[in-house]
């Protein structure tokens, strides 16, 4: 499968342009015909992995595009944004998320923006918020990485965890398309599905999605650079530390992803609100109504008037 024939993983409109230095980048993006207020802009973020895409924050984009503008941007080497040969890192990520924000800026004036990151990409938002503070208002990290031990990552700026010697053995071709092609079967993407759940019962739509992404040319590269570390921040700790934003950080209890220890060095930061759901590490997959609700919520104390009077137009 190409991307030509890949099947959008969001509604509303779906564009791309070249971006120098970022390649081929491709975002969603919709809004209400009638936005609240000001209708602050909300750029979605989703996580990495071998099948990773936009699809994963689905239900947070299908949700808030019928209140607010809303963008879902596929990272470079992922969905339908350029997947060619290349060093995929966290500068390259970051670079692309500079990119969506100049577009929304020029679709809606340089006001701030809210954001929400899965994952992985939490470390490439907190970056790009930390180079580029006035751009956003606050940050959600939803299952962030870099929080698993007491002690952050606080390595050199701009470093990473890469380990070169393993990428350069397993990105060989035949080897990297034959180990690509045993971890996206699709029983493999159920079981890490499954691990990602804490629990049996996946969403079968994002396990037809991941399976479907997975098949396109070039859909190997940026899975073995996250494989082999590359994508990892050296200095994720530091980044997390200087962010000047509201921070909204929540994370679930089952499966793989539920050792942040780290998080207990911002439990006196007034910036920062860390809450905790009875879910796995897509907790807007489960109990969507509870993540929008305590978001909601969140925005309200921090001062939005729009989250405080609710969504528009509903009862």
């Amino acid at each position: 499968m190409d991307a030509g024939s890949l099947p959008a993983a969001l509604s509303g409109t779906r564009q791309e342009r070249i971006v120098p230095g970022v390649g081929r980048l491709s975002w969603y993006r919709d809004a209400p015909a009638a936005p609240a207020g000001a209708a602050r802009p909300l750029v979605l973020v989703h996580s990495v992995n071998a099948a990773a895409s936009a699809f994963e924050v689905r239900p947070l984009y299908e949700h808030y595009r019928r209140e607010r503008p809303v963008y879902a941007l596929d990272l470079p080497g992922f969905g339908f944004s350029e997947r060619s040969r290349r060093p995929y890192t966290p500068r390259l990520m970051t670079d692309a998320l500079h990119a969506l924000l100049a577009q929304v800026r020029q679709d809606h004036g340089d006001g701030p923006v809210d954001a929400i990151a899965l994952s992985l990409a939490c470390e490439f938002l907190a970056r790009a918020a930390v180079e580029a503070p006035a751009q956003y208002r606050s940050l959600g990290l939803v299952s962030p990485t870099g929080f698993n031990r007491p002690a952050l990552r606080e390595g050199p700026p701009g470093s990473t965890l890469a380990m070169t010697g393993v990428h350069a053995f397993i990105a060989r071709p035949a080897l990297g398309r034959g180990l690509f092609r045993l971890l996206t079967r699709r029983r493999v993407i159920r079981y890490f599905l499954r691990r990602t759940w804490g629990a049996p019962g996946i969403d079968e739509s994002l396990l037809d999605y991941d399976e479907a992404v997975t098949r396109g040319e070039g859909a190997q590269h940026a899975p073995l650079c996250f494989l082999s570390g590359f994508l990892f921040s050296g200095d994720s700790g530091t980044l997390y530390r200087a962010l000047a934003q509201p921070v909204w950080a929540m994370h679930g209890v089952r499966g793989d992803f539920v050792d942040y220890r780290g998080l207990r060095a911002f439990a006196g930061n007034p910036r920062w609100t860390v809450e905790v759901l009875p879910t796995g590490a897509l907790p807007h997959f489960e109990m969507l109504d509870e993540v929008v609700r305590r978001y909601a919520a969140w925005q309200a104390r921090i001062g939005d008037p729009a989250a405080a009077a609710g969504p528009p137009g509903r009862q």
